[in-house]
């Protein structure tokens, strides 16, 4: 497979040092095999082989890297509105909580569809763990659920690959059950499982780290164990709700006497923090994942983005559940971002537009530590890209490209999405075959359940 395009206003991400620089007005770019073979401004290298894709002036951009995501909760939109976290989780389970793990397939498929048809291209993804959901009580689990078998996670890891998207898998170590050699083998089925798979889809695996929850004393020491033994990253939802500030703020301690902290440990959210925490996270090289949007939707509040930088933490930003964004509009989640942080600090300097839009791409990415394969558009790595026309609808005179590209556009804009160089949805419309299927079964199952049930609040 080659391509070949031209014409484009390329926004390549590529770090300074990089041969092109951010932006590019008049520029090309060859694909081979999925991925970027060159690139390029004024006169491309000819290709006789290569099918054109002439974008006659449209913005070509690196898909949106998400570091934090729910693939499963696309079919619980608008649940729970009227709740934080803990009443948001329990309204949202209500419903999801009785479906099979084949229903679970055709969510995260629906989900992923979702995410690849607002620009995003690759993500990092909690599966829904084997233990269901049980309301919270004081900053604890009221009740421990019986284990669900093994297939509910990995449909879901099915349902990414079948999807098209890239993907870091996390699962849960699921503590509340079983021996400690019990529980790592129980993860160790599903690394085993993600190891068979395409590469080039499952770019990673991950530990959906809980010590947040975990009425374990031990849990983040079987978290690291955990991490060694199989050699993956894990992220943690952690510091995220204002309920319980001061347990949750004592369990940090859990995390940096077990000797977690570092590049493999990113914190999810990490909102109710203070200056000590976040200078011993950053001085410990952990990085962290910003999810604006749905830190509003359930008044979570605000992150401290900008002492976090200040300290040099690595930083990426998640659209989190459809669920709880409800709409997957990445440039929604960057302006989100960008204003509640100037609001904070009163300085529009604190974030710029290009500097949101790294954060949402190949910030993300190195977050992740898969930034050598997405996040840019450079030479070597997969041709994922957005073709995205600012005059359709019109935005008017690019004065400042990368900033009217962040400030001004969105899904509407977007015509069409590559992954690996090929169209995967082209004016909102997935190619994927499946793609009518998931939506038409989720219409069938989950009003079903929500019946049988009772319809979720």
């Amino acid at each position: 497979m080659r391509l070949l395009v031209l014409n484009a206003r390329l926004i390549t991400m590529a770090e300074p040092t990089g041969s092109l620089p951010a932006y590019v007005e008049n520029g090309w770019m060859h694909v081979v095999d999925g991925r970027i073979a060159a690139l390029g401004d004024g006169e491309p290298i000819w290709d006789p082989d290569a099918e054109v894709l002439d974008v006659a002036g449209s913005f070509v951009a690196p898909g949106f890297v998400s570091s934090h995501s729910h693939l499963f909760t696309s079919g619980a939109r608008g649940l729970g509105v009227d709740q934080t976290l803990y009443g948001w989780c329990s309204a949202m389970f209500s419903l999801l909580n009785h479906a099979t793990p084949d229903e679970f397939y055709w969510c995260t498929l629906h989900g992923s569809l979702d995410y690849i048809g607002n620009g995003v291209t690759s993500a990092f993804d909690f599966t829904d763990p084997r233990i269901p959901w049980q309301d919270m009580v004081d900053g604890q689990r009221s009740a421990v659920a019986p284990l669900r078998p093994i297939e509910h996670q990995l449909r879901q890891i099915d349902g990414k690959i079948d999807s098209g998207i890239r993907f870091v898998n996390a699962t849960g170590l699921d503590d509340a059950i079983g021996t400690d050699d019990e529980i790592l083998d129980r993860l160790g089925e599903v690394v085993e499982y993600s190891a068979r798979l395409d590469p080039e889809r499952m770019l990673g695996a991950a530990i959906s780290g809980s010590v947040q929850w975990s009425q374990r004393s031990d849990a983040a020491e079987l978290e690291v164990r955990a991490m060694r033994r199989f050699g993956i990253i894990n992220q943690a939802h952690f510091l995220e709700t204002r309920e319980e500030v001061e347990l949750q703020r004592a369990k940090f301690a859990l995390y940096r006497d077990a000797g977690a902290l570092g590049p493999h440990l990113i914190f999810g959210h990490f909102i109710q923090t203070t200056p000590e925490i976040i200078a011993e996270a950053a001085a410990g090289g952990s990085g962290m994942s910003w999810q604006p949007g749905s830190n509003g939707r359930l008044a979570s509040g605000f992150a401290d983005i900008a002492t976090m930088r200040e300290q040099g933490m690595t930083i990426g930003v998640g659209l989190d559940d459809q669920a709880c964004t409800d709409i997957s509009d990445p440039w929604q989640n960057m302006r989100i971002g960008m204003y509640s942080l100037r609001a904070q600090t009163g300085d529009p300097l604190s974030m710029m537009p290009e500097e949101m839009l790294r954060l949402h791409t190949l910030g993300s990415a190195t977050v992740l530590g898969i930034q050598d394969r997405v996040g840019s558009l450079e030479v070597g790595k997969f041709a994922d890209f957005l073709v995205v026309d600012p005059r359709k609808p019109d935005i008017g005179p690019l004065w400042h490209p990368i900033r009217s590209y962040v400030l001004a556009c969105g899904p509407r804009n977007l015509a069409a999405v590559y992954i690996g160089g090929r169209l995967v949805n082209e004016n909102g419309a997935s190619t994927n075959p499946l793609a009518a299927e998931a939506s038409r079964r989720l219409h069938e199952f989950l009003p079903r359940i929500a019946q049988e049930h009772g319809h979720p609040q």
